[in-house]
């Protein structure tokens, strides 16, 4: 019996090429906490460089645990593990609260063992929601996630950071287009494998195409060290204080639900559909590559969604692949001048590649919903609503400005907002009282009759 896609074992070249090509779509994801928590705490652009490493390398480990496996731990599909971005605004809080900076990295990697742990023992529990999530609920969270990425590669195509001259000129939108009609003719026009690594071959001319412009800086190449290893608790041993574990576990509830959103996305998209086994070892992993991660100076670790799209669109789906990206990932961690190799890829350059890698997020999600009955009034507004609940923190930055900054944790995270909406909706709509108006409909908004000849509505 043939092996599943997931579990096929690609040809050497072609398994570093595809993998790393899922590093360059993450990367500027797992870069961008060290940066901004170290930036706060004012480290040395020496130690900023370390920490950003030591990201790296405990992203490379969380990622092999989560698609290799081992015993109970990791779900064994094509997902990366990254710093969450979840957990930026609660560590910078963290860092404000603390006197002496010296001492908020290490509150900081205490708090975050405790909630990793934590979330360990809690995985087989919170894994048990599997449940909750039919094709209505599941595909409007996919949806979701593709959507609240979107923002994320507009801003790279905007330019490095908001305070530039250059952000948002008409080079850098020239650029990141440009980008983009080069994957999409590369996604038109060629076959094979060429057709396959089309971001990773886009990334690399578009780069290209940015050096008259000015726009690329081989600056870190030139800077990097050769060699380095993130030598454990560099700054120091961790530290353990109840207002920052406290912070810290919410951000890992955050992060777990986005996690289980992610591995229904992925599982429909790999067609190998994650259960409620795979989940809780999934979140295993997730979890404990979080408590792990501070040993080597790293940060809390989760799902990256933007790589679901990159699996959607290559439809590359073994999860060797990823384990090969977890590789690179280390390496980098462990060599620096590797590391900055990817940095040199400008910020536009990014963006329209994330573009195309996003947006197929959110056509995956529209191509669950398709089968999830939306002929059904109930479920019409559950999308419906569920899907205005979620892209609140887009549209409406600032919507829950009034709220407890532990509060906005959770309200400023648009998947989670969104899935817990689709939960309860489809709870109430579908399940409590079911059957009594389970009418199909012609529109949301109107009184439908039943389909003659049709059995009755069943819940979704």
């Amino acid at each position: 019996m043939a092996d599943h896609p997931v579990d096929e074992k690609l040809p050497p070249v072609k398994m570093a090429t595809t993998g790393l090509q899922h590093v360059a779509a993450m990367y500027a994801g797992v870069v961008a906490p060290p940066l901004i928590v170290g930036a706060a705490v004012g480290l040395s652009g020496i130690e900023l460089t370390f920490l950003t490493g030591a990201c790296l390398f405990t992203a490379g480990l969380a990622t092999l645990l989560q698609t290799l496996g081992i015993w109970k731990i990791g779900a064994r599909l094509p997902f990366v593990n990254g710093v969450t971005f979840a957990g930026v605004a609660p560590m910078t809080a963290i860092v404000v609260a603390t006197e002496d900076k010296d001492d908020a990295l290490p509150i900081i990697f205490g708090a975050v063992i405790v909630a990793g742990l934590l979330g360990f023992l809690a995985a087989p529990f919170f894994s048990k929601a599997i449940r909750f999530f039919p094709p209505v609920v599941t595909g409007t969270v996919i949806t979701l996630i593709g959507v609240s990425l979107l923002p994320v590669a507009f801003g790279w195509a905007q330019g490095s950071s908001p305070t530039a001259d250059d952000f948002g000129s008409a080079t850098n939108l020239g650029l990141a287009a440009i980008t983009l009609v080069i994957v999409l003719l590369l996604r038109r026009f060629t076959r094979g494998f060429v057709k396959q690594i089309a971001v990773l071959l886009g990334l690399i001319a578009g780069t290209l195409v940015a050096i008259p412009f000015g726009v690329t800086d081989f600056g870190p190449v030139a800077d990097a060290d050769i060699v380095g290893f993130p030598t454990p608790f560099h700054f120091g041993a961790p530290q353990f204080q109840l207002a920052a574990i406290v912070s810290m576990c919410v951000v890992m509830v955050v992060s777990m639900t986005e996690s289980t959103a992610d591995m229904l996305a992925l599982g429909e998209i790999v067609d190998r559909p994650a259960d409620e086994k795979t989940i809780a070892a999934g979140l295993r992993a997730d979890t404990l590559g979080s408590a792990l991660s501070p040993l080597f100076n790293g940060f809390m670790c989760s799902a990256f969604a933007q790589n679901i799209g990159l699996v959607a669109m290559t439809r590359i789906r073994s999860r060797f692949v990823v384990a090969a990206g977890g590789g690179f990932l280390i390496l980098m961690g462990l060599c620096p001048i590797a590391a900055s190799l990817i940095a040199v890829v400008p910020r536009p350059v990014l963006g329209g590649a994330g573009v195309v890698l996003f947006g197929s997020v959110a056509a995956s999600g529209i191509q669950t919903l398709v089968r999830a009955g939306l002929d059904k009034d109930n479920n019409v507004l559950i999308v419906a609503v569920s899907l205005a609940v979620g892209i609140i923190p887009i549209t409406a930055p600032e919507f829950y400005h009034s709220f407890p900054e532990t509060a906005k944790i959770i309200l400023d995270s648009g998947i989670s907002t969104g899935c817990v909406a689709a939960v309860l909706l489809n709870l109430v709509f579908n399940h409590v009282g079911k059957g009594r108006d389970a009418q199909d409909v012609t529109h949301p908004m109107e009184a439908g009759e039943e389909i003659k000849g049709a059995r009755p509505a069943s819940a979704h």
